[in-house]
């Protein structure tokens, strides 16, 4: 199973269009964590699961959402309402309190992947506003036989070197 993961776009269209279709036929679910500054039914959104991130103005969009995907239990907010720049530890919590094994989150802009307490934290960045690193960035999680790879790209969909990683899922 395949999941597309993105953030903090901040008003871009024609590249979420052209990531959405990069991707759209070999994954399974598309996360958008919040901060698009999009309308819910702007063409650009078509296919996404999206959250409200704090640049948001749609109400449409949910604060957090718990979506299921090939069994495993995914918990996506911004992150901006957990205080995702200081610590993971609310969005741990908030994880735990969903049986979430896997968080989706944003807000920081900081690309990065880590496992703790048996859940596993994914932030792909930002498509607009790196920061930390010069690129701009998503992410495909890959799950098979218990295992998640994370892999990093480009907006142009190309893969970071030295940023996959491979985690044991519980």
């Amino acid at each position: 199973m395949k999941v597309l993961i993105i953030s903090d776009s901040h008003g871009l269209t024609d590249e979420l269009q052209e990531i959405r279709k990069r991707h759209e036929s070999e994954t399974e679910a598309m996360f958008h964590c919040g901060d698009s500054e999009l309308p819910a039914d702007h063409p650009s959104m078509q296919g996404f699961v999206s959250v409200r991130g704090n640049c948001d103005y749609e109400q449409k969009y949910a604060e957090e959402l718990i979506e299921e995907a090939d069994g495993f239990r995914f918990f996506i907010a911004h992150g901006h309402m957990h205080n995702v720049k200081s610590t993971l530890m609310n969005l741990k919590y908030a994880a735990e309190d969903h049986g979430a094994k896997i968080v989706c989150f944003g807000h920081s802009h900081v690309a990065g992947a880590e496992s703790a307490g048996g859940i596993l934290f994914i932030n792909p960045g930002s498509i607009r506003l790196p920061r930390m690193r010069i690129e701009k960035t998503y992410v495909i999680l890959e799950i098979q036989n218990g295992s998640a790879a994370v892999t990093f790209y480009q907006q142009d969909g190309t893969p970071v070197k030295g940023m996959a990683q491979r985690f044991e899922l519980s």
